[in-house]
């Protein structure tokens, strides 16, 4: 008899098929045509593995799925499951860490030059038939040969670097556990306490996890530390940073600009002030969703579920729980 895996939340026909097409012997694949709690729970009823990103699995979804062994998020972040009822139950946990890592830093190093350069506002003043040449100009600021500090230096983290060096710039990094030297040396990389980078960096790009210690952690204090001029790029989560005390900053000059991908809650509240400064770019939380990079990330949970129907353990580096 065929194991059960459902997708939690709707996804595209395209992506589907791609799911389809790796799915081994012995699994069937399930998916979810709305993200309606009825309908989760009616489908989580008989599921031995669920597949999770955007839509999280609170006590309620996780009560509604007697039979199930793994939960799998489809990403790294794990704040969006109750871990205490996993933990609780024995449903193991695991996520796919490294397999948007390049997507990611492409985004990333995406926004923090269109940011720079005012891209955005280049394109939308066209749009407006307008010529603003020379308001971009005055506003540009070049990634080359500048500072940029890295908060979190994990798999996304690290391929930040290695592009960002390709624009012979200084990387500077922070974690909780530096690197060896040898290591630093090999990557190009400085670690630094958080303020010292903060007052260093050019281009300050987020790639940490929100955990109860990263929460907040760029808040007034941290943003009034920053190198005047500086841009801020968050492509981790919207709950590390104070999203008020951002909008402050970028109002009053303290920041040049910034480009978010992540926001708190998601999607944010159209009268968010972010979405509204010209200063800033915004995107839908997309940085990991490149079509291409598609077949990586379902190897990657597919796999770990098979390990997990065969009784073998989760690599350490993918299990939560």
């Amino acid at each position: 008899m065929n194991e059960t895996i459902l997708v939690l939340q709707p996804i595209a026909a395209e992506l589907r098929e791609i799911i389809r097409a790796e799915l081994p012997p012995g699994f069937e694949i399930r998916f979810t045509d709305n993200a309606e709690p009825a309908e989760l729970k009616a489908k989580l009823a008989d599921a031995d593995y669920v597949v999770f990103w955007d839509v999280g699995l609170p006590a309620e979804l996780l009560d509604a799925a007697p039979r199930l062994k793994l939960a799998h998020k489809w990403g790294v972040g794990v704040e969006n499951i109750d871990l205490a009822v996993t933990r609780a139950r024995n449903i193991q946990v695991a996520r796919t860490p490294g397999s948007n890592a390049v997507p990611v830093a492409e985004f990333a190093v995406g926004l923090m030059i269109a940011a720079g350069r005012r891209i955005v506002m280049a394109h939308n003043s066209m749009l407006a038939g307008r010529w603003d040449k020379n308001e971009v100009w005055r506003r540009s600021i070049m990634l080359s040969g500048k500072t940029v500090g890295i908060v979190g230096l994990g798999a996304i983290g690290k391929q930040v670097a290695q592009r960002v060096a390709g624009f012979g710039c200084t990387v500077l990094y922070n974690t909780r556990t530096p690197l060896s030297v040898a290591e630093e040396a090999t990557r190009g990389v400085s670690w630094r306490p958080l303020d010292t980078l903060l007052a260093q960096s050019d281009f300050l790009c987020l790639c940490c996890p929100l955990t109860p210690e990263t929460r907040g952690m760029i808040a007034a204090p941290q943003l009034e530390t920053m190198k005047p001029g500086a841009i801020l790029v968050n492509v981790a989560r919207g709950g590390i940073v104070v999203e008020a005390d951002l909008v402050a900053a970028l109002r009053d000059g303290t920041l040049a600009g910034a480009a978010i991908d992540v926001f708190d809650p998601e999607p944010p509240d159209p009268a968010n002030p972010l979405l509204h400064m010209d200063n800033v770019i915004v995107t839908p939380h997309c940085a990991s969703t490149a079509f291409e990079n598609s077949a990586i990330g379902v190897r990657h949970w597919l796999g770990n579920i098979v390990r997990v129907a065969r009784g073998a353990p989760l690599p350490e580096t993918d299990r939560v729980i």
